[in-house]
């Protein structure tokens, strides 16, 4: 194929020919496989193939334009065109018309004339299939690309960009390389052709190809400058290559992904959340409700919709990915979790920590054992005026807190992995403190001391527990006056709702929110729970032992959405659930014992949505349903549909959505924490529980 003559974008050369065939890269023969299946699918005419910079894109693209097979189909009518940042719609096409030495129809004369002469070139190419590959769109470009879709068979379009463009049909992700060909790509670029690759020990060379982390450019710029350097210079970089940017010294590296950043420029909030990812330990999962209680603080958003959107945002800029676990309804973020490339997270930590630690907006902090920073030790310790804190402590960590003066913190994190862990002293000094978030990554529930202090923070609007023990009456023992969301994740909670010294209405009098999930000890609903009326939203999910619900439960009257979801033991739901007046949501997945609702049901005469996948086919439905008029959506499996039919018959308005359960636990085999083993456990338990294993 001949390279044509060139158009210009702002004055650089376009051309439209495909890059020089390269003998085949270090592994992307599946990759070449999966995205030429994507591109040939009848019906497919946009393929997006998006990664972060340095991950191999362009060469995963030129690589398909000399695939024989897709040689075959589109033989000379494969365009390729580098778009980059500086993009126009003109010159890009002046190219393609001199690629095939054809004349315009006329001087272009607007941007509308420009698509216009596109379509009538394109189409006089066809019905031969067409090609064309603009390689390196950068993000916000969706207007730019419409000007390339026209209706003409066997037109198709590969788009390589950082971000994915969801309107534009499918998307393949291109992931990092495995350990096995990161290496056998690092010792291409680290070794001459007849260069003996044993004067290096193995070690070295794994902890160097393991600090790339899977990325090819990485691989690629740090392997070219340990080329032809002594041992001691391998060694050197081995050690470094533990800590946090080291990598980042190699500076071609740097400005490659330094571009997805700096297209965050005129988007402050999203930036900000894009570094605020990092506040979270390596290769662990992010509660997507944990970015939404900091972010809603942090940033003053009024929804949790805005923070989930955000979020979507960094995903589709590839500057962050969102599993999601189980397929449920919009706005039930529980079963969706957030992950950062470890690259990625240094350049978080990076741009975390360009200020002195006076002026930086977050604070990260990961301890190895008890050695602290020595700026935390000095008498004159530095006054610290960061918003978000991060603190990250290991197994060995004896939760000695030294004292630290940071009464500007809004959220702190606190990552541990000990048996034992001390809420520390210097907590009752952040007077601003609106989000508390403890995790544990240890495999065992840990002991939870010195909750009593916070009720010396007066500004505590959200606290969210992972996998630990909480104290007997944790929370009638401390006034919070103004919490307003509590989250109790794989906790035990045994009594931490029961009286203690003060009514839990007088310690919780402005709660609004209850999450309590995984609970192992949960057997009985705390009844006290019943006595805070100005609740609106209560979770109980994967709750496996909760056996029955009090008829108190009925006092809730201003609760608006209840869930109760994968309760496989629970048995029914209360009489008095009808004092619900309020509610107008309510989810009872996966409640396999359940087998009949009460009659009084019928009371709900706000209930808006009602969820019942994975419920027993048995399940009785009491002709009290015929009284539920505002009900819009029932959401259920197959199974369930069928006892729905007759009622849909007499409820018109009433919209029926089957769900097929979609449950992905691939997740959890590259996340080995305690709590992702749980979560496997409690997984096969309920699966097992509705007969779906043996």
């Amino acid at each position: 194929m001949g390279s044509g003559s060139n158009g210009t974008i702002h004055g650089r050369n376009v051309s439209c020919a495909i890059p020089e065939s390269l003998v085949m890269p270090v592994g992307l023969q599946v990759e070449l496989a999966e995205l030429k299946m994507e591109l040939f699918k009848d019906g497919v005419s946009i393929v997006v193939l998006s990664a972060p910079p340095g991950c191999g894109k362009t060469t995963l693209a030129g690589l398909l334009c000399h695939d024989e097979e897709v040689q075959e189909k589109f033989k000379d009518n494969i365009f390729y065109v580098i778009v980059s940042k500086n993009t126009n719609m003109e010159g890009i096409v002046r190219a393609l018309f001199n690629h095939k030495r054809q004349q315009y129809l006329s001087d272009f004369r607007s941007d509308e004339d420009v698509v216009y002469q596109l379509g009538q070139f394109l189409n006089s190419i066809g019905p031969s299939p067409i090609l064309l590959v603009l390689d390196d769109v950068w993000p916000e470009s969706e207007s730019f690309l419409e000007k390339f879709v026209f209706r003409i068979k066997d037109y198709k379009i590969l788009v390589t960009s950082r971000s994915v463009f969801p309107r534009f049909g499918s998307t393949y992700k291109l992931k990092p390389l495995n350990y096995e060909d990161s290496l056998t790509l690092f010792r291409s670029s680290a070794f001459l052709p007849n260069q003996s690759q044993d004067i290096t020990d193995e070690i070295v060379v794994s902890k160097i190809v393991k600090g790339c982390k899977g990325f090819p450019l990485a691989l690629k710029v740090v392997g070219r400058s340990l080329c032809g350097e002594p041992e001691e210079i391998w060694k050197t970089r081995a050690m470094e290559s533990s800590k946090v940017g080291s990598i980042f010294e190699h500076t071609d590296l740097l400005n490659s992904l330094q571009k997805s950043l700096d297209t965050l420029d005129s988007k402050v909030i999203l930036k900000e959340c894009f570094i605020d990812l990092c506040s979270f330990p390596e290769d662990q999962r992010i509660p997507v409700n944990a970015l939404v209680d900091m972010w809603m603080e942090l940033y003053n958003l009024n929804e949790e919709a805005y923070a989930v959107a955000k979020l979507q945002e960094l995903c589709n800029r590839n500057l962050a990915d969102l599993v999601v676990t189980r397929n449920v309804v919009s706005g039930f973020y529980n079963q969706q979790f957030a992950m950062q490339h470890d690259l990625l997270r240094e350049l978080a930590i990076l741009q975390s920590d360009l200020e002195p630690i006076e002026g930086r907006k977050r604070l990260i902090l990961e301890i190895s054992a008890n050695n602290v920073p020595a700026w935390w030790m000095e008498q004159n310790q530095p006054s610290i005026s960061c918003r978000l804190m991060s603190i990250s402590t290991d197994e060995k960590f004896s939760s000695s807190w030294f004292l630290i003066q940071a009464p500007e913190v809004e959220v702190l994190v606190l990552n541990f992995r000990s048996k034992n862990h001390t809420l520390p002293e210097f907590i009752k000094k952040m007077e601003k403190l609106k989000v508390l978030i403890v995790q544990n990554y240890g495999f065992f529930p840990t002991e939870l001391n010195n909750f009593l202090l916070l009720g010396s923070v007066t500004s505590l609007k959200r606290i969210r527990l992972e996998h630990v023990s909480i104290p007997p009456f944790a929370f009638t023992s401390v006034k919070l006056e103004i919490l307003q969301k509590i989250t109790l994740y794989m906790c035990n909670i045994s009594q931490v709702f029961s009286t203690s010294t003060i009514l839990v209405s007088e310690s919780l009098p402005n709660i609004m929110e209850i999450n309590i999930e995984y609970s192992n000890d949960l057997t009985e609903f705390p009844v006290e729970i019943c006595l805070l009326t100005k609740l609106k939203n209560l979770s109980i999910i994967n709750c496996h032992n909760l056996v029955s619900l009090p008829n108190e439960i009925g006092k809730l009257v201003n609760l608006e959405v209840l869930r109760l979801v994968s309760c496989i033991e629970l048995l029914e739901l209360p009489n008095t659930i009808g004092g619900l007046c309020n509610l107008s949501i309510l989810d009872i997945s996966e409640c396999l014992e359940i087998e009949r609702l009460p009659e009084e049901i019928g009371e709900l005469q706000n209930l808006r949505q009602l969820l019942m996948m994975g419920c027993s086919s048995n399940c009785a439905l009491p002709s009290s349903i015929m009284n539920l008029e505002q009900l819009k959506e029932v959401v259920c499996d197959e199974e369930t549909a069928i006892l729905w039919k007759p009622i849909m018959l007499a409820c018109k308005n009433l919209r029926l959505k089957v769900q097929k359960e979609d449950i992905n636990l691939n997740w959890l085999y590259n996340h080995r924490s305690g709590p992702t083993f749980v979560l496997w456990i409690w997984y096969v338990r309920m699966q097992m529980k509705a007969g779906r294993l043996p």
